[in-house]
């Protein structure tokens, strides 16, 4: 490394967010600038720590120590070279990634890791401004037709590589806008919608089509899509929402978690709803219904809506505050994380398990009945279960229930059904590596492996590429991911 003692002259610092009481007035991202020089100071925290955990922490297998050297020599163009080799998007990755990359950081052992996020999405801006990203089409052309099916990052990342390698690429997208989960699940104040946009822009100057408003299996029938290309890619992700089917659920006020976020990203970018199809937190007592990622970003929209009040439950017991001895490092730990959302304003309660949903009489939600757990392992089993607290039932005024615990699978109806493609018992599309039971269909990211993070989907969308582009031609000249991430559980 250039600094081999950087790690112990720097600590680490990221940049400041702004004033949560001023932030949640508008839908920007949060934090302000960070000069250069102490991006540089940064990277030279990196360690020449000989066997790098960082790229197994990483699904893509991001080269981290290489960057991060080239960030301190300042030499940007080699940076970007170095990360743009295993990741199509650091732009994303840079802004949303939980970085599991820093939990198996050997720094990251008795010192705060290296800021590996940051210095991501510090090297795709500066190579924007630089003009070292910049469309580049490829040279040859193999006269293959493939169509990718969702424009997530999986689908973007798949045809971003079957692009590369000199086939002719579509993108069907069964939405108005192009990006998927980036367009519709992430917030602003997260992901601001021209970092997409600024993506895609490069994309179709490369040759990457894209179609919007195609679903495909409803407006597009799927067997034709088949018969007119030379492979197909389902990158449609998991979008079934796991439901709360109790007692009072059809009550009015009750919405599934992507419902919400999804609507307030159309109202950000100016689309208009009728005042019975809005779904607003304004003036109300909120209740968020899962502790993950999701429920933070109801959290972040509801503070920005001017809600009442806004409780987070979660059925599973408190994190501990460090890492639990159950994930030591390089695994991702198991441990209380506190989101930008959650500084912003919020009560949040665990072990809480949901028993009823309450209406007035016109079929209004009006309170939801919750009850303490405890969770215990009976003798005899290996698997925890949970009793009610006893005495510990009460009622909370609620007027708007927001469900993010999760997603079942892909939808079946459409697409998936039309082809006939096997699903497995948890309902995701079977495959042998990344191609399904079916001759010329393959399928990446949250539909092949379920509910996963962003960075998944990106390597998912990568990895079915180069076997698309094997099948098409005999072999591949796309990079293989050297290394495999570690079983993270995220």
């Amino acid at each position: 490394m250039a600094d081999p003692k950087g790690f112990l002259k720097y600590n680490r610092v990221l940049p400041k967010s702004r004033n949560p009481k001023k932030r949640i007035e508008d839908y920007k991202e949060i934090y302000e600038e960070f000069s250069t020089e102490d991006t540089e100071k940064q990277a030279a925290r990196c360690m020449d720590c000989g066997i790098p955990f960082c790229h197994n922490g990483c699904p893509l297998g991001n080269i981290i120590p290489e960057f991060n050297d080239a960030v301190y020599k300042e030499d940007w163009e080699e940076a970007i070279e170095i990360l743009s080799s295993t990741n199509n998007f650091p732009e994303f990755t840079g802004r949303i990634c939980p970085a599991p990359c820093e939990s198996a950081c050997v720094l990251g052992i008795n010192q705060p890791p290296v800021a590996i996020e940051h210095i991501e999405k510090s090297i795709a801006e500066m190579a924007y401004e630089k003009g070292y990203i910049r469309p580049k089409p490829p040279t040859i052309r193999t006269s293959k037709k493939v169509a990718v099916v969702g424009s997530g990052p999986a689908g973007l990342a798949a045809a971003a590589q079957l692009n590369k390698a000199g086939h002719d690429v579509t993108v069907y997208e069964r939405k108005d806008r192009i990006g998927g989960l980036l367009r519709y699940g992430i917030p602003d104040f997260k992901l601001e919608k021209w970092v997409v946009d600024r993506r895609v822009a490069i994309m179709e100057a490369e040759g990457i089509q894209f179609k919007t408003n195609c679903n495909v299996g409803v407006n597009i029938n799927a067997k034709d899509l088949v018969n007119e290309n030379d492979a197909v890619v389902l990158c449609g992700g998991s979008t079934i929402p796991r439901d709360l089917p109790i007692k009072g659920r059809n009550l009015k006020g009750i919405h599934f978690a992507m419902d919400f976020l999804e609507q307030n990203n159309r109202r950000v970018a100016g689309d208009k709803f009728e005042a019975s199809e809005e779904i607003l937190a304004t003036g109300k007592n909120v209740l968020v219904i899962g502790g993950g990622d999701t429920g933070s970003d109801c959290v972040g929209t509801s503070n920005r809506h001017k809600a009442n009040s806004i409780t987070q439950i979660e059925l599973l017991s408190k994190p501990p505050a460090e890492r639990a001895t159950s994930t030591p490092w390089p695994l991702w730990p198991m441990k209380l994380r506190t989101s930008s959302s959650h500084e912003e304003g919020c009560d949040r309660e665990w072990a809480i398990l949901t028993k009823e949903f309450i209406g007035d009489e016109n079929g209004n939600l009006k309170a939801v009945k919750l009850v303490d757990i405890e969770w215990k392992i009976p003798k005899g089993s290996d698997r925890a279960t949970f009793v009610e607290v006893e005495d510990s039932e009460r009622e909370i005024p609620c007027e708007l229930v927001l469900l993010a615990i999760g997603f079942v699978h892909p939808q079946h109806e459409g697409m998936l059904n039309q082809l006939g493609v096997e699903t497995d018992q948890r309902g995701n599309v079977v495959d042998n590596n990344y191609k399904t039971s079916l001759d010329k269909i393959f399928a990446a990211g949250d539909m092949r492996r379920g509910q996963s993070l962003v960075v998944w989907a990106i390597s998912e969308g990568r990895e079915a590429a180069r076997r698309v582009d094997t099948y098409l031609m005999g072999s591949s000249n796309l990079e293989a991911k050297d290394v495999g991430a570690l079983s993270l559980n995220i």
